[in-house]
């Protein structure tokens, strides 16, 4: 029961991640960032937050120290948005899976040709 819990406080906290990145954070360190996934413990006490930035590899490590710094405010802001009795700890990882994926592509379609 408890993953069933923990996977709807996944989607919504993706959904709300999505909107409160893209709208309220105003950090200029924080590049063009898509929230991919987010994985909630079954005790719903931390969250990692898979996110996909669009940008060179130093793009990306700013994105994350941005993120980092405004873990606090997004922590808060989760908190009213979704009423748990204690918001999850958050944590950013770079997902890498779609850089994973396109180049596996791209092995695939090297070796057609």
């Amino acid at each position: 029961m408890s993953d069933i819990r923990a996977n709807r406080v996944a989607e919504q906290m993706k959904k709300e991640l999505g909107e409160l990145i893209g709208q309220k954070i105003k950090d200029p360190r924080i590049g063009f960032v898509t929230v991919t996934d987010v994985e909630v413990t079954g005790d719903l006490q931390q969250a990692k937050v898979f996110i996909s930035v669009l940008g060179s590899e130093e793009e990306k490590h700013d994105t994350l120290v941005g993120l980092a710094k405004a873990k606090g405010f997004i922590r808060s802001e989760i908190g009213q948005r979704i009423r748990l009795r204690k918001t999850p700890e958050i944590t950013f990882e770079i997902d890498e899976a779609f850089e994973y994926g396109n180049r596996i592509e791209k092995i695939l379609r090297d070796l057609n040709n």
